[in-house]
């Protein structure tokens, strides 16, 4: 019997929705609607237009009406919250999680607040200044008016989930982002609460991820003229979604998810905390079925897509193909930068970064279009391989393949490069993972697939993947060498 459900996905630059169909063992995935996301910044502080882009919600919920779905799941990047005031109305719109009053606030938490090593220890979440900890003491400390008038906090898929059921909860995937959620028992960390005197707002109810929540609110219905449907609390961070996709059928694997960011990691059974983890900064974020997903967030495709928009600024555009093949026609490991360095994190001009960092380290210095985008692929390749090897040493297993999900398994030459620096085989897809995740979580939910296991064959019955096989290894062990002592000289030279 065929079954459809619509999944919504908002990542950093764009949304959309996707339908997505079970029939005969596989899942069928069609694209509906895309839209912008794009952040508007207003007198030095920088939103999410969240207005806007319920209003595009809504627009998909009607353009699905065709297709008869009988569920909605949104998920979304993580960390980033809205406030309401005890009549749940919006307090302002939430804010960019790349604004920068969080600049400093790791520093200050971690100093007056709750030690470093003890707040790793409850959360076993990386420390970044993104989190939303350190958003809401930014707020705090400032006496900022909307958190001080708040009742409730809820984070971004939630919000969305409440605008379209009612209903106000959160689910363990998203709350495990905020650096907030004890990663041992799923539950808010009241002792972290604590020590940071969070009385207002208040925290939002955890409820298993795949939980369905209740029916799309009547005047929704109403305005656009559609039918009532399921609205379930999936796995709100779009990169557990896009995990729950990996089309592996092993129990020890290792994968990428490659968008804006790249999130390397493996999944455990029970979350990894020791002073090792502590040192590499892995996190333990909270997966489907409460599993763990043990990763770094590194930067990814962030790199060319913020280039992108700096060429474009300067009168030159480039389909993203068009820099591909660019790539793929300048030599490759000439140069290399650290994704995770500072300076490559705030939108602007990429390219001329990049250039300063090569120059400061004594590199060679990218000249041309081709060559920056080639120094991003190697770069981001070789700290694949660097986290793999910590993910390894602190796991103590070896993952013979690397799965690569996200819109970055579109792109054969960072597959390639991925191979090649990591020495061992790259299977890439599917591209569309968090779409495939979503909807798998909403069939499991509905009783229509068996669990995670099940709907990872399901999403390996349904796509196409690719494999690419390590090439030139002697050539990119000696280029991984020199990307070590490149990013370990420029972090001692700071």
């Amino acid at each position: 019997m065929t079954k459809k459900v619509l999944a919504i996905d908002f990542g950093d630059s764009e949304g959309r929705a996707i339908v997505a169909e079970l029939k005969g063992g596989k899942i069928a995935l069609e694209e509906i609607e895309r839209f912008n996301n794009t952040p508007v910044t207003l007198m030095g502080t920088t939103y999410w237009d969240v207005l806007r882009l319920f209003h595009h919600v809504k627009n998909c919920l009607l353009k699905a009406k065709p297709y008869e779905v009988e569920s909605v799941a949104v998920d979304t990047w993580g960390a980033d919250f809205a406030l309401l005031d005890r009549d749940g109305v919006l307090q302002g719109n939430p804010v960019h999680y790349r604004d920068k009053r969080t600049t400093g606030m790791v520093d200050y938490t971690t100093r007056t607040e709750i030690e470093r090593e003890r707040l790793y220890e409850i959360t076993g979440t990386e420390i970044m200044e993104k989190n939303s900890l350190f958003q809401i003491e930014s707020l705090q400390l400032n006496h900022d008016s909307h958190i001080e008038g708040a009742s409730e906090l809820l984070f971004m898929p939630d919000l969305f989930n409440y605008l379209l059921s009612g209903v106000d909860c959160t689910e363990p995937s998203i709350a495990s982002t905020s650096q907030l959620l004890d990663a041992h028992t799923k539950q808010w960390s009241w002792e972290i609460i604590d020590d940071i005197e969070l009385d207002t707002p208040q925290l939002p109810g955890i409820v298993p991820s795949g939980t369905v929540l209740g029916r799309l609110l009547p005047d929704i219905c109403t305005e656009m003229g559609i039918e009532p449907m399921d609205v379930i609390a999936g796995c709100g961070h779009d990169a557990q979604c896009a995990v729950a996709a990996v089309p592996t059928a092993e129990k020890d694997f290792l994968y990428v998810v490659c968008g804006t960011w790249s999130l390397i990691g493996t999944e455990l059974d029970e979350p990894l905390i020791n002073e090792d983890t502590l040192a590499r900064n892995l996190s333990n974020e909270t997966g489907f079925e409460g599993r763990t997903t043990l990763l770094r967030n590194i930067i990814g495709l962030w790199l060319i897509q913020e280039s992108r928009r700096q060429w474009k600024r300067e009168g030159s555009e480039f389909t993203f193909a068009a820099l591909e093949k660019l790539a793929a026609e300048s030599e490759p490991l000439k140069c290399f930068i650290d994704p995770t360095a500072p300076e490559f994190t705030a939108a602007g001009d990429l390219p001329r970064r990049i250039r300063e960092y090569c120059e400061f380290t004594g590199q060679y210095v990218p000249k041309t279009v081709g060559e920056v985008v080639r120094c991003i692929y190697d770069s981001i390749a070789m700290k694949y391989r660097e986290v793999k090897a910590e993910i390894e040493q602190v796991t103590g297993k070896k993952y013979p393949t690397l799965y690569l999900v996200g819109g970055g398994a579109k792109d054969a030459e960072l597959c390639q490069a991925a191979a090649n620096a990591c020495g061992i085989p790259v299977t890439a897809g599917p591209a569309e993972a968090t779409a495939y995740g979503n909807a798998a979580i909403q069939f499991i939910a509905k009783g229509d697939i068996d669990g995670l296991d099940k709907a990872r064959e399901v999403i390996r019955e349904s796509e196409e993947l690719k494999r690419f096989e390590p090439e030139n290894c002697e050539l990119w062990e000696e280029g991984f060498r020199r990307f070590m002592e490149v990013t370990v000289e420029a972090e001692d030279k700071e």
